[in-house]
């Protein structure tokens, strides 16, 4: 039997039960700490990265496959980590944060179906030597950074506003 139980052991219903709760409170608010920390570093450190993806030449279809399989990584890692602090934000009670993460999980299932399907088209256009492919796949490419700015100021401003909230 650990501390924790022999100390609730011996304590009424009630007081064990709120021993029980500030647990799982307190745990959720580690969890909750944990993945957000995970989204912001992921959609800085992809935001950071895509930036200077934007100086590849993309006319051979070796730039489109990997600016498209560096945005997959990303959508990836940014829904685990979403879907991670919408849990932990639930069980700690905080629902605003959990419904604004649980909308940045969906927004990024979308652009991960959308945006890599439009690169993998214009990657075969690429190749193609289309017209207005490469333009094109820039225009994407921006767009798809230009989204991730606006999550990466999401989140920080979430967490500026949790932070007046706790004090």
């Amino acid at each position: 039997m650990g501390r924790m139980e022999k100390l609730g052991a011996g304590l009424r219903p009630e007081v064990t039960s709120h021993v029980e709760e500030r647990k799982m409170l307190s745990s959720a608010l580690y969890a909750s700490f944990f993945f957000t920390v995970a989204l912001l570093v992921t959609t800085a450190y992809f935001l950071m990265g895509g930036l200077p993806l934007l100086t590849l030449k993309h006319d051979t279809p070796l730039d489109a496959r990997f600016v498209r399989g560096f945005f997959n990584v990303y959508y990836r890692a940014a829904f685990w980590a979403s879907l991670g602090a919408f849990v932990s934000y639930a069980l700690w009670g905080r629902y605003p944060f959990a419904i604004g993460v649980a909308v940045n999980a969906c927004i990024v299932s979308l652009l991960r179906k959308h945006l890599l399907q439009a690169m993998q088209q214009l990657g075969a256009q690429i190749e193609a030597s289309s017209d207005g492919a490469i333009h094109h796949f820039r225009r994407v490419h921006s767009a798809a950074l230009s989204v991730n700015l606006v999550q990466l100021v999401a989140i920080v401003w979430g967490l500026l506003w949790l932070s007046q909230q706790l004090k």
